[in-house]
Order: structure tokens, then C-alpha cells, then sequence
């Protein structure tokens, strides 16, 4: 995700983060860990409150707050991990984006990957797809992301 602080204000991007995962949850290795990352003292003190705010209301939180260091991308194939569990989706998506790579960056598949993991409607996904995909595109692609298996 590229964060864009015009856009999105730090403070939002955080409580979208928080709704986004389960920080009560042990992470059973180090790549699956909860984090938070800051650039400058000011995203620091922001993202330690957040935590504090809501280790409040749940308990213990495993989410560790760091200074943002080099990012090493994960391989494609571990992207997109509910749209990759859904073939017949994945494949309408593959006739638009032929690269893996170009799939993986897709805001498209971004969003169709969140809506496979219960986040928003179908008439939600059917309406924002239009403006994501070519004329035709989002049709077959909603018809394959709103049929259930």
C-alpha cells in the first residue's frame, strides 16, 4: 500500500489498520507478525497511543510499533491470498492483467481480494468495479466474485 498523506491522514490509516486484523492474535512466525510503522516521532507517538488505545478495550496486543526500515516485497504468489483462493475469480482477473506482477499491483485486485474476505458487499463490489476495470471486464468479474462456491 502506498500511504499518501494527503489522501489519508496517519491517524485514519492506523483505525483502518486496527478493523483490518486481529492484533490480539500471536503471530505464529516473524513474517506474519503485526506492525506499525513510523517515519518521524510525531507518526511514533501516534501509532504507540493507537496501541495503547486499544490494548485498553481488547488486551494483551501483539502489534509491534518500529521505525520504517527497507521493505522487502513479498513474492507474488504470496500476494492476494483470498483472491488466490478463489480460482474462478482469479482467472477473470488474469484475461485483464496477464503479468503476475501487474495483477499484484492492480487496485483492482486489491480491492476484489478484500471483498473476498468479507469486507464490503457484493452491490458494493459490482458498483466499484465499474470504475476499475475496462467496459465488459467488470461484469464478468462481478459475476464470478458474487457467485458463491
Amino acid at each position: 500500500m502506498d500511504f499518501d498523506p494527503s489522501v489519508v491522514s496517519y491517524s485514519d490509516l492506523l483505525e483502518i489498520f486496527w478493523k483490518s486484523h486481529n492484533p490480539g492474535s500471536r503471530p505464529w512466525s516473524n513474517q506474519y507478525k503485526s506492525a506499525i510503522f513510523f517515519h518521524d516521532e510525531e507518526q511514533r507517538r501516534l501509532a504507540l497511543e493507537s496501541r495503547k488505545l486499544h490494548e485498553a478495550r481488547i488486551g494483551k496486543i501483539y502489534t509491534e510499533v518500529s521505525p520504517a526500515a527497507r521493505f522487502y516485497r513479498a513474492e507474488d504468489y504470496h500476494q492476494k491470498y483470498y483472491l488466490r483462493q478463489r480460482p474462478d475469480v482469479l482467472r477473470e482477473l488474469q484475461a485483464v492483467y496477464r503479468a503476475d506482477r501487474d495483477l499484484v499491483d492492480s487496485t483492482a485486485a486489491a480491492r476484489i481480494n478484500g471483498y473476498l474476505a468479507g469486507n464490503g458487499s457484493c452491490a458494493a463490489a459490482r458498483s466499484e468495479l465499474k470504475s476499475l476495470l475496462p467496459p465488459g471486464e467488470d461484469q464478468r468479474l462481478s459475476e464470478a466474485l458474487c457467485r458463491t462456491e
